[in-house]
């Protein structure tokens, strides 16, 4: 067939490259046909191919519905599986390829809804209509390979912009999410949002109240993730939005860092960010949402915590411990899991303690100590520890870079030494008891913590030093 007038021959190779990647593509689409049905890809696999970025992923759509999707895949697929009948998804295996299959919808939002009425539609151009941008709006017509675009997404992926198909203002009025998407992709994209978008996304932002907090949680992931999340907040920030969602975030705006003051917070944590996300090669492959979470959130104790001395001088004292209360409540809040709660707000409350042993004087003590506290988030909280350094002066930048390298090599020293990611004391419990001649009870604990102290202080005894220092203990506590 001859190319459409809006696509470059590249454009076209994309697409049909597209289609090749996956041979029952094809042939699922002369299946649909001869069932005297339609079947198009569409979406992010359209929108990611005309970019470069052929994935594995088959959005497919079709006017059929989802009983009619199974007959015509019937005795052609390996496994059909039900992902979500009551919206149209039907999914399917054939070899390698898992593949699902939407029938064409129409949805409307109750305006004090937050789900949607689904009802199934007609025509393809009635389903792109719908969709959220449109730059995924487009779509690829099988087996035939026609490219459909009615609302201009290739223009707008060729000029970098996020718009929606019909007016931002009903689009977003029929999902509020929306709005949120918009930040995601502007993140994962490097994309700037139309200016109409921006305008909706201020006079809406109050509508996302009606989104239920796991569907904000999955997008603000996918945003924090992405590639250039800072350019997704400022624009949550810009419009708003963040406002109602993680409002500690527009709360720093204005509050300034103590120990930076040419920056203010907000400033200063995206930075922080930044430079967490160009550390986690030190974690291994991937984006890693921990440490994105807690460099976010590390200062967020401060707004609470800033109190003017005389002079000038701003203090923020024990804004990590209120951070760490601040960001457990907002992070149960968005449903984020007890596990994910539980590892951001330790290294939100433990992101001050390197810089409270000084310039380097740190005793085998407090590196067992800053271990012990850390746990498995230890190489997680070096990341956000020299992430956090964002100061100007390049000397002492140097010098506290310098400093952890130090704390660091250290802390490898003593856990060859000593196992530092297992401290326990020398005497575990039944050993205890037999030293001191006592059965179960509060004294237990009290001898353990007592042991476990002395290790963390002294480092491994050994058994019979233990058992000395415990009898010796327990006799002063006893006189």
């Amino acid at each position: 067939m001859s190319n459409p007038p809006s696509l470059t021959a590249e454009q076209r190779e994309r697409l049909d490259r597209l289609i090749g990647s996956e041979p029952a593509l094809v042939d699922l689409g002369r299946r649909f046909a001869e069932a005297g049905h339609e079947l198009s890809i569409v979406g992010g696999p359209v929108r990611d191919a005309l970019m470069g970025r052929v994935g594995q992923d088959w959005d497919l759509t079709t006017d059929a519905r989802p009983e009619q999707i199974e007959a015509v895949v019937d005795g052609w697929t390996d496994a059909v599986w039900d992902v979500g009948r009551e919206f149209g998804t039907i999914a399917m295996r054939r070899g390698e390829a898992h593949i699902e299959i939407t029938t064409y919808r129409s949805d409307e939002y109750d305006p004090t809804s937050r789900k949607p009425q689904v009802r199934f539609g007609d025509s393809l151009d009635g389903d792109l209509s719908r969709r959220d941008f449109a730059i995924n709006a487009m779509a690829v017509r099988l087996p035939s390979g026609e490219f459909v675009d009615n609302a201009g997404g290739l223009a707008d992926l060729e000029a970098g912009v996020v718009r929606t198909p019909v007016s931002a203002g009903i689009s977003f009025g029929d999902d509020p999410l929306r709005m949120m998407r918009a930040a995601r992709f502007v993140a994962q994209l490097g994309f700037t949002a139309h200016p109409e978008v921006v305008t909706a996304m201020v006079a809406m932002a109050d509508r996302l109240d009606i989104v239920s907090a796991e569907r904000v949680r999955d997008e603000l992931v996918k945003l924090l993730c992405a590639e250039r999340p800072v350019d997704g907040l400022r624009l949550l920030v810009q419009t708003g939005l963040a406002e109602h969602m993680l409002p500690e975030l527009p709360a720093l705006v204005l509050e300034r860092d103590e120990h930076h003051r040419h920056k203010d917070v907000y400033e200063h944590s995206l930075i922080v960010l930044e430079q967490a996300i160009a550390l986690e090669d030190r974690l291994g492959d991937g984006p890693d949402l921990i440490v994105r979470l807690a460099a976010l959130l590390h200062d967020i104790g401060k707004p609470k915590t800033r109190r003017f001395q005389p002079g000038g001088m701003v203090t923020f004292h024990h804004h990590d411990v209120v951070g760490a209360k601040l960001a457990r409540k907002r992070l149960r809040a968005l449903r984020f899991s007890n596990d994910v709660v539980d590892q951001v707000a330790t290294l939100v409350e433990l992101h001050l303690r390197f810089h409270g042993y000084g310039s380097g004087e740190w005793t085998d003590s407090a590196v067992r100590r800053y271990v012990r506290d850390a746990g498995d988030q230890l190489e997680r909280l070096h990341i956000l520890t020299r992430a956090d350094c964002t100061t100007r002066n390049r000397q002492k930048a140097t010098r506290l870079q310098r400093t952890y390298d130090e704390l660091e090599a250290r802390i490898a020293v003593l856990a060859e030494q000593e196992e530092l990611d297992a401290i326990r004391p020398d005497l575990d419990g039944n050993q205890i008891m037999e030293v001191l001649g006592i059965g179960p009870g509060r004294e237990i604990g009290e001898a353990y913590r007592f042991l476990l102290e002395l290790r963390m202080e002294d480092g491994p005894q050994g058994e019979e030093a233990a058992a000395e220092a415990l009898r010796a203990w327990w006799a002063s506590r006893s006189s």
